[in-house]
């Protein structure tokens, strides 16, 4: 299913929210543009954290390498130097794969975990067309170790401090619900196999 650019990052985050709430968690995307992270995620006992969403309806999902790597071009050849700080290592990240309703694909992922995947993959060297280029890309077959771990959300949300529970007495942090109680009254099917497309992309 194709879906107009312009509206792929707005359905992403909305169907990132309706999951988050089918997985007993409590979730709100922000109506403007935020450097960051586009929604945030809690539960009922006061804790809540930022997630960044990233949704194609496409072959594979792109990125400025620049944003985790340290790229010197020296006579049009490429050398890594080194890794970014990244600002929110433990930022979790849902990267959506539209598909037909009700297939679409999730894969959850910490911004550090993004980082090492292109600390192993990008190599260096001469791009066939730009030497500059500091394009990168990610696709669904190597993210498929990260496809539905929503126990992250639930990890990260253990690890903020309980708030206040109700009658002013601290909420019981083993009533936590599993990511995965809710979602299995209702499971959705997996989605189809998606095919490589390659026209638009390239690696080293």
């Amino acid at each position: 299913m194709r879906i107009n650019p312009q509206l792929t990052r707005q359905v992403g985050e909305h169907l990132v929210t309706a999951e988050l709430g089918r997985r007993g968690f409590v979730a709100t995307p922000f109506a403007g543009n935020l450097p960051d992270f586009d929604l945030m995620a809690g539960d009922a006992f006061g804790g809540f954290i930022p997630i960044q969403v990233k949704a194609i309806n496409g072959p594979s999902w792109q990125f400025d390498i620049q944003q985790f790597l340290q790229v010197e071009v020296v006579e049009d050849i490429q050398y890594v130097r080194g890794t970014v700080q990244l600002p929110l290592p433990d930022l979790l990240c849902v990267f959506v794969l539209l598909r037909e309703p009700g297939t679409d694909e999730f894969y959850i992922l910490r911004m550090r975990d993004l980082q090492a995947h292109f600390k192993a993959t990008y190599l260096g060297g001469r791009r066939p067309r730009n030497p500059e280029s500091m394009h990168c890309a990610i696709w669904p077959e190597e993210l498929r170790d990260h496809r539905d771990r929503w126990q992250l959300v639930h990890d990260a949300l253990l690890a903020v401090p309980l708030g206040v529970g109700i009658g002013g007495h601290p909420p019981d942090r083993s009533m936590r619900p599993s990511p995965n109680a809710a979602a299995a009254a209702d499971p959705k099917p997996s989605g189809r196999e998606g095919e490589r497309d390659t026209e638009d992309n390239h690696r080293l």
